[in-house]
């Protein structure tokens, strides 16, 4: 660290990523949550003929308007309810930034995605992590009235288990002065979406992604949903950030992504497929796996603990995500990679096992 850094980021703790090894030819990558399927089709052959239609000597669009159609359109929404960002990482800096009230209070789940923390730092916000019940799910009664934003993933991040429409409603009925985010990553794999709210309450944002469910974690697309005085606040932050936040081959392989429902269905359907297969696998092992509705599952056992799981599964090239994080440190997160890729998992945690 400089003596030239300003002394309020002097202790700040960045966020963590997932690792990302310089070599994965040899690996079985199940870490960060990544598809393992190629994107769709029509996105490939899209960039591949970019060079005729993408003119990267040219900024892109500020607001690039055949994406937020598409996403609109997908979700039933107008287009002035649709902001797009750098990823949703990006979207969700400019609601840390954008909604704080008085107290500059942002309240979210205790478990769930670490950057909301660092993002409470980096933006002078007073975080109130609030926790988990004793089965790691999000209690709906332990944010009404918050008294500032509430930032909920949903499913919830390293858990995979996801609050339905009506507990999501619940929060919204009872925070009518609060601002609600709905951040749903995961949501594809079998969880209900909070959009078919997003006309009723004017206090909800719903973010989303294309990395996980689309394919696209490499391009660094995310967008928010919500009331158009919502999305109006946060396109005031971004203009006032980076107005050319999104590049132009970047929206053109989101606008075919969003645009390729079959595709989006039908790679969705053998992810969950191949982690219903999986986890029954895994509790024939004897390990506790969490409800999970998402590309992940977070899974424990009594016969080996989280980390000498994680490290014994390093040995036979498979990368999983350990957290230290005390409530969660006997747990380990588990990617939902291709059939091939599970069971190979499978395989390397009988022999490790039966090796103890």
């Amino acid at each position: 660290m400089s003596r030239f850094i300003s002394k309020k980021y002097e202790s700040l703790v960045p966020y963590t990523p997932g690792e990302q090894p310089k070599v994965v030819g040899k690996l079985i990558k199940l870490n960060t949550n990544e598809n393992p399927y190629a994107p769709s089709p029509a996105v490939v052959q899209a960039v591949a003929k970019a060079e005729e239609v993408a003119d990267l000597k040219l900024y892109p669009q500020p607001d690039p308007t055949a994406l937020i159609e598409a996403i609109a359109d997908f979700n039933g929404l107008k287009a002035d309810q649709v902001m797009v960002g750098n990823g949703s990482d990006e979207v969700l800096a400019f609601i840390f930034m954008a909604f704080q009230n008085e107290e500059a209070k942002i309240v979210y789940p205790e478990i769930s995605y670490s950057f909301y923390p660092v993002y409470c730092d980096t933006f002078q916000a007073n975080g109130v992590p609030v926790p988990l019940d004793e089965n790691f799910r999000v209690v709906p009664s332990d944010y009404f009235n918050a008294g500032g934003t509430i930032v909920i993933t949903n499913p919830n991040a390293p858990t995979g288990i996801a609050l339905t429409l009506e507990e999501i409603r619940s929060i919204l009925d009872n925070n009518r002065d609060n601002v609600v985010v709905i951040d749903e990553a995961y949501v594809d794999f079998g969880a209900e979406s909070a959009v078919s709210l997003i006309d009723e309450y004017d206090n909800l944002l719903v973010v989303q992604t294309f990395s996980k469910s689309r394919s696209l974690a490499g391009a660094r697309v995310g967008f928010a949903m919500g009331a158009s005085e919502l999305i109006a606040d946060l396109n005031k932050i971004k203009f006032s950030f980076n107005p050319y936040n999104l590049n132009r081959l970047s929206i053109i392989a989101a606008t075919e992504a969003m645009n390729d429902v079959d595709y989006l269905f039908e790679t969705t359907s053998m992810i969950m497929s191949t982690r219903e297969r999986f986890v029954t696998e895994m509790k024939a092992l004897g390990f506790k796996v969490l409800p999970s509705m998402s590309n992940f599952v977070f899974v424990s056992s009594d016969k080996i603990s989280g980390e000498e799981y994680f490290t014994a599964l390093r040995k036979y090239n498979i990368i999983v995500r350990y957290f230290k994080t005390a409530k969660i440190s006997n747990f380990v997160r588990i990617t939902i990679g291709t059939d091939e890729d599970m069971m190979a998992l499978i395989e390397a945690t009988r022999e490790i096992l039966s090796g103890r």
